[in-house]
C-alpha cells in the first residue's frame, strides 16, 4: 500500500490523476464477450476491470426457492485473488456477501420480475483488477449485461461514488482517495433519478450529503450515456438503418402510411397469387375433363366397332345357311329326276 499523499487537490483544483472534482475516470465497455452467457459485459473504468455475465431467465432449483408471483434475482459479486496487490483469499467473504445483497436490491426496482414467475436470473460480477469503486463498476457492467440478455427492464441502472478529501467532495474516487479519504458514498440510480442503492462510510454534514447526491446524479448521467452508446453500437450495426436523433422530430403519420401501403401491397400480391392458382386449377380441371371426353369417345367408337363386327358376323351366318338350303334343294330335285 502506498503512503498517504500530502495533498489530494492542488492549487489549480486538480486531483492526483489530473481530474477535476466533478469528473469521472475514463470508461470503456464491450458487450457480448461471453458466448455461453445470455448477456455479458466487460468494463474498464480507470484501472478497474470487471466482467459481468447474466444467465436466465431459467428454471430455479430447488423448487422450494421459487416465487409464485415473480422471478428471483441472484447477484454474486466476487473479487479474483489476483485483483489486488496483496493476494486475497478466494471465495466468498462478509464483504462480498454484503455487496452482493445490496447490488441485487439495486436492480429489483427496474427488472420486470412479474413476467417470469418461478424462474431465476443469475448475475455474476467478477472483479479482475481492483482500483477503488469496484461495487459501482460491477453494477454498471451488470446493468448492461442484463440489457444484452434481453431482460425486460424499466431502464438501466448506473452507479457512482462521491468521497470527501481535503475537506472537499470529489466524484468517482480513485484508490488513494478511497484509502485515505474522509468519506465514501456509493450510489446507484435509475434513468429517472430514483436512488436504488446508497451507502456511506465516513462523516459528512447534511449539506454535504445533499451536494453528494447532486454530484452522483451528474456522474450517473454521464455513465448512462456511455451505457446507452455501448448498447446502441451493438444493435445498430447495419449501415442502411437510420436512427433519428433525440432532437429530431419523427413524422409518425408518414411511417404509419408507408406501413399500411406495404401491407396493402402484400395483400394484393396474395390475392393475385390466389387468383392465378384458381385459374391454374380450372385449366387443369378442363384438361382433365377433355381427357375424359376423349376417353368416352374412344369407348363409344370401340362399342360401334363391336356392333359392326357382330352385324357382319350375323350376315355371314345367314348367307351360309342360305347356301346350305339351296344345295339341299338342288339335291332333292336331282333325286326326283332320277326316280
Amino acid at each position: 500500500m502506498s503512503d498517504k499523499p500530502e495533498k489530494f487537490i492542488d492549487e489549480n483544483g486538480l486531483r492526483l490523476d489530473g481530474r477535476r472534482v466533478d469528473e469521472i475516470r475514463p470508461m470503456k465497455m464491450e458487450i457480448g464477450v461471453l458466448s455461453r452467457a445470455d448477456g455479458s459485459c466487460y468494463l474498464e473504468w480507470g484501472k478497474n476491470k470487471v466482467l459481468a455475465a447474466v444467465y436466465g431467465p431459467r428454471e430455479l432449483h430447488p423448487r422450494r426457492m421459487q416465487k409464485a408471483d415473480s422471478v428471483l434475482i441472484r447477484y454474486r459479486y466476487n473479487m479474483a485473488a489476483f485483483s489486488v496487490e496483496d493476494r486475497i483469499r478466494p471465495g466468498p467473504s462478509r464483504r462480498s456477501t454484503e455487496i452482493s445483497k445490496v447490488s441485487r436490491e439495486a436492480f429489483e426496482p427496474v427488472v420486470l420480475t412479474h413476467l417470469y414467475p418461478g424462474a431465476v436470473i443469475d448475475v455474476f460480477a467478477e472483479v479482475l483488477q481492483a482500483d477503488a469503486g469496484t461495487r459501482t463498476a460491477a453494477i454498471n457492467a451488470a446493468s448492461v449485461a442484463l440489457a444484452d440478455a434481453g431482460i425486460p427492464m424499466k431502464g438501466l441502472v448506473s452507479a457512482c461514488a462521491v468521497g470527501k478529501v481535503d475537506g472537499q467532495l470529489v466524484l468517482d474516487l480513485n484508490k488513494p482517495e478511497d484509502n485515505y479519504g474522509d468519506a465514501d458514498i456509493p450510489m446507484a440510480m435509475t434513468s429517472d433519478g430514483e436512488i436504488t442503492l446508497v451507502q456511506m462510510d465516513g462523516d459528512v454534514t447534511q449539506e454535504e450529503f445533499k451536494q453528494a447526491i447532486e454530484m452522483c446524479k451528474e456522474g450517473c448521467r454521464q455513465i448512462m450515456e456511455i451505457q446507452k452508446e455501448t448498447l446502441r453500437n451493438k444493435f445498430t450495426k447495419l449501415d442502411d438503418v437510420e436512427v433519428p436523433d433525440e432532437d429530431e422530430d419523427v413524422d409518425v403519420s408518414a411511417l404509419v402510411e408507408s406501413t399500411l401501403e406495404s401491407s396493402e401491397d402484400d395483400v394484393e400480391d396474395e390475392e393475385e397469387a390466389e387468383v392465378e392458382s384458381e385459374d391454374d386449377t380450372d385449366q387443369e380441371e378442363e384438361v382433365e375433363g377433355g381427357d375424359e371426353d376423349s376417353v368416352d369417345e374412344d369407348e363409344s367408337e370401340s362399342e360401334d366397332a363391336e356392333d359392326l363386327d357382330s352385324v357382319e358376323l350375323v350376315e355371314d351366318l345367314e348367307e351360309s345357311f342360305t347356301d346350305v338350303d339351296e344345295e339341299d334343294a338342288t339335291d332333292d330335285e336331282d333325286e326326283d329326276e332320277k326316280a
